[in-house]
């Protein structure tokens, strides 16, 4: 039944006819139109995020590929080096340094590739470290004596150094905020894997003869670096780096690609802008590593948090555990060299495993909360096989033990201070210092990586192997001092907020809870 005085159609509907000009069936139409538009919009931003999240995870992945170079020498060389020793006949000392070598050399590719960085790019300086490091891996694969194995080895070296400082710079500089801690992480994911693929190597073909197999182990070495070369043409230049030349347009571009919300990309260029205006208004006259060797105190937080993470990172004996995780293994009862590699293959497959942790967890719950997780876990599984080492012998269950504990050191490693370390460094300097104070963290990692190695052997001869990881589980309880006092919170704050908290003793020291205020980017361009 209609309302009175208002007859009803056929349908049962009112049927009001008030005119064309009936602004009620105006107002239905126009909401229509405003619904459809609004979803219009919806699919389109829900397309624009799923092509910039594809896109900035291929850049992520491609980058990363550097850095399987590193773990898969790592990895490789533990295995290798049993079959060098006997084919090459090198003493112990040759041993330690053919291992070490590296990353001690790779120091010199770190400190220039900040500077070559900042003159062609962060892009052609992946580039550049893989061609170096291919030349290094092919002198290896056909070297007939020691020393033509160590050149080979310096230049694998000096490609390394450049790809493990460049690549965390060049993912941070082009995530977005929300995920760049993840992304970040990517190229400690491709180390895992590189390590993981090289105790493979070192599994399968263990079985040819003495004189072919660690030949054969390095050549595969080569394979990853030949597809950085396709990577090259889908991935661009730091859009961070292109300000610095002063080509904006290229930089919006850029960042077009690369960031979900169409709004925000100018919002991002101007910061980034104000950034580098910041920088080089009160720097211009000042050479980087002039103002990086007399800081102002909020470079000296930076430079204490960035190179002290680094070091840490190594002088809690990782890469002693990887190179020579057979020997440890040795030394807990497994005698038999395949039986000793195919231990090594479980090993690796927890530090892989593991990093698939961080990945999901450090932009979620942070920075810190991992690497408190990390590094006491590490201290706990440090101090245990240095205890099973020293006191349970080579029976059954020490060997079992010995194999848990390695594992699980690296499973810990993996969770937090492997990846957080790089994650860090690259966050927290400024635009014009990045390259160059990351260069630096690389030393500081690198010199510490070949210290560890290259005198593992001697120190666990003096002291025995159990005794040396009971220094280590000692050096990673000081880590977790470290990183409660000296290594702020940075999970979702922009590259350029993330400065602001350096800028007090309070944000620094704060136990990383001081947070970015409105006027922070006001603050960061007034202050000293």
């Amino acid at each position: 039944m209609g309302l009175v005085g208002i007859p009803e159609n056929g349908k049962g509907e009112m049927g009001l006819d008030l005119g064309a000009k009936n602004k009620y069936r105006r107002m239905d139409s126009e909401l229509a139109d405003a619904d459809f538009d609004d979803a219009s919009d919806y699919i389109h931003q829900q397309q624009r995020k799923n092509s910039t999240r594809k896109y900035v995870l291929a850049c992520a992945v491609f980058a990363s590929l550097n850095s399987v170079l590193l773990g898969y020498d790592v990895g490789v060389m533990s295995g290798a080096i049993l079959f060098i020793q006997e084919d090459l006949h090198i003493t112990e000392v040759q041993q330690e340094v053919l291992v070490g070598i590296l990353s001690i050399v790779s120091l010199f590719g770190s400190l220039a590739g900040g500077r070559t960085s900042d003159h062609i790019g962060r892009k052609w300086t992946m580039a550049l470290a893989a061609v170096v490091f291919q030349s290094g891996a092919i002198v290896m694969t056909f070297a007939p004596s020691f020393q033509i194995l160590m050149i080979g080895r310096f230049l694998a070296g000096v490609g390394i150094g450049l790809g493990v400082m460049i690549a965390p710079v060049y993912i941070a500089e082009i995530s977005p905020t929300v995920a760049r801690g993840s992304l970040t992480s990517f190229p400690e994911i491709f180390i895992n894997l590189g390590i993981l693929l090289g105790y493979v190597s070192n599994y399968a073909f263990s079985g040819l003869s003495v004189h072919t197999s660690w030949r054969v182990m390095l050549a595969v070495g080569i394979l990853p670096s030949i597809f950085i070369g396709f990577a090259l043409f889908i991935i661009p230049e730091s859009p961070r780096w292109l300000v610095m030349q002063n080509r904006i347009e290229e930089a919006r571009s850029v960042l077009v690609k690369t960031i979900d919300d169409e709004n925000e990309v100018d919002d991002r260029l101007a910061e980034i802008l104000v950034a580098a205006n910041a920088n080089n208004s009160k720097h211009e006259q000042k050479a980087v590593w002039r103002e990086m060797l007399s800081p102002s105190p909020a470079l000296r937080r930076m430079l204490v948090t960035g190179f002290g993470i680094q070091c840490f990172q190594q002088i809690t004996g990782i890469d002693a555990t990887v190179y020579y995780s057979p020997e440890i293994l040795r030394t807990a009862g497994i005698t038999d060299n395949t039986k000793l590699l195919a231990a090594t293959v479980a090993v690796g497959v927890s530090k892989t495993l593991f990093i698939m942790v961080a990945i999901l967890l450090i932009d979620k719950v942070g920075r810190k909360p991992l690497l408190y997780v990390s590094t006491i876990g590490m201290t706990v599984c440090l101090f245990s096989l240095g205890f099973t080492l020293t006191v349970m012998g080579q029976g059954a269950v020490g060997i079992g033990l010995a194999i848990f504990f390695v594992c699980a050191n690296v499973g810990f490693f993996s969770v937090g201070i492997g990846p957080v370390c790089w994650v860090v460094t690259s966050e927290i300097f400024p635009l014009r210092l990045r390259a160059q104070a990351a260069a630096l963290g690389a030393v500081g990692n690198r010199v510490c990586s070949g210290v560890v190695a290259m005198s593992f052997l001697s120190v666990s001869n003096a002291i025995t192997v159990g005794g040396t990881f009971l220094v280590f589980a000692a050096v990673s309880a000081v880590s977790v001092a470290f990183v409660y006092w000296l290594v702020p919170e940075t999970k979702g704050k922009s590259l350029e907020e993330i400065e602001v908290l350096f800028e007090s003793e309070r944000g620094w020291r704060g136990g990383g809870k001081g947070e970015v205020e409105m006027g922070d980017a006001e603050h960061l361009v007034q202050n000293e």
